[in-house]
């Protein structure tokens, strides 16, 4: 059976640079009509990220088959060796040579605030990577990406008949609700956050129960408090997993994606599913940056049996 999953989304660069003192130390709240400030940052670290890569490195690490449409730009050399080195395919990553590739830049002081800047770069031309060069695959995910990427590919999933899930993340309030509705009605599955949730609400006039309808499986993260999944009916309630630190929340919900999807794969319950989501959430949280715990399947295994008191 083909367990291929197909990963459209963002790669992208994080620059994290530690500032030592306070933001509001240095910006005053009547001139910030005439910012000219600087930051001494005396730490800087360099993370790979972006929703796709993020999520495929995940999957990889369940013994899953992930395969990125994605688009990086002329910088894209490293990212791609160290793809290539976890074994996740990089053929059907278009490489864009007159862009960057997407990049973060995150300044955070010593209160944890952050002053962010983003530079979309590669990933605005998603669109032109289609999908159907992927191959066939049991399950796509559609998440953060270009505008007309997003729409192209749930299209393109849609007529090849590939069940996928949407996933909306970040680049949510760029749709109109006539173009969520068409997302939900193309999808197997959906994917929010809380706060998504609610604004996907908001968007489409749709209650939970109207988007639930229409999907096989409709699934909400509320962070600590766990997880649900509306399927046929009935919700589903996910514990929380209780993280050996709490360091890092960037990539959390990727890894959760990445967990969902290995379930599908593999034909599971929507309860060892939505369980196997909620431990890997777990585990990225207590490591920096979205990439950096790296753990075998059988670890992974054996976590879940003394968090559940059963194996997979």
């Amino acid at each position: 059976m083909n367990q291929t999953t197909l990963i459209c989304g963002s790669l992208a660069i994080d620059t994290i640079m530690q500032f030592g003192g306070r933001f509001s130390d240095t910006l005053l709240a009547d001139q910030l009509h005439k910012v000219n400030v600087s930051f001494l940052v005396p730490t800087m670290r360099t993370e790979f990220g972006g929703c796709s890569g993020n999520i495929a490195y995940n999957l990889k690490m369940l013994g899953g088959d992930p395969r990125i449409v994605g688009v990086m730009g002329q910088d894209s050399g490293p990212y791609l060796e160290r793809l290539r080195q976890f074994g996740i395919a990089t053929d059907n990553i278009l490489v864009k040579q007159d862009a960057y590739t997407a990049q973060c830049f995150v300044t955070a002081d010593a209160d944890n605030n952050q002053i962010n800047a983003f530079h979309p770069g590669a990933m605005s031309f998603a669109h032109e990577n289609p999908v159907a060069k992927a191959g066939p695959a049991r399950v796509a995910i559609i998440s953060p990406d270009g505008h007309e990427g997003m729409l192209k590919h749930a299209a393109d999933l849609a007529a090849l008949g590939i069940p996928f899930m949407f996933d909306p993340g970040q680049q949510l309030p760029m749709f109109s609700g006539e173009q969520l509705i068409e997302f939900i009605d193309k999808a197997t599955y959906v994917s929010a956050n809380d706060y998504e949730i609610e604004l996907l609400m908001d968007r489409t006039g749709l209650t939970l129960p109207d988007m639930a309808s229409r999907l096989e499986a409709l699934i909400v993260t509320r962070g600590d408090k766990g997880s649900e999944i509306y399927t046929k009916g009935q919700r589903i309630e996910i514990p929380a997993v209780q993280a050996e630190a709490v360091l890092d929340p960037t990539g959390c919900g990727d890894a959760y994606r990445a967990g969902l999807l290995f379930g599908i794969t593999r034909g599971w319950s929507w309860e060892t599913t939505g369980r196997l989501a909620s431990l890997l959430g777990a585990i990225k949280i207590a490591r920096k940056g979205a990439q950096n715990h790296l753990l075998t399947a059988a670890d992974i295994a054996d976590r879940f049996e003394a968090a559940f008191g059963y194996r997979y």
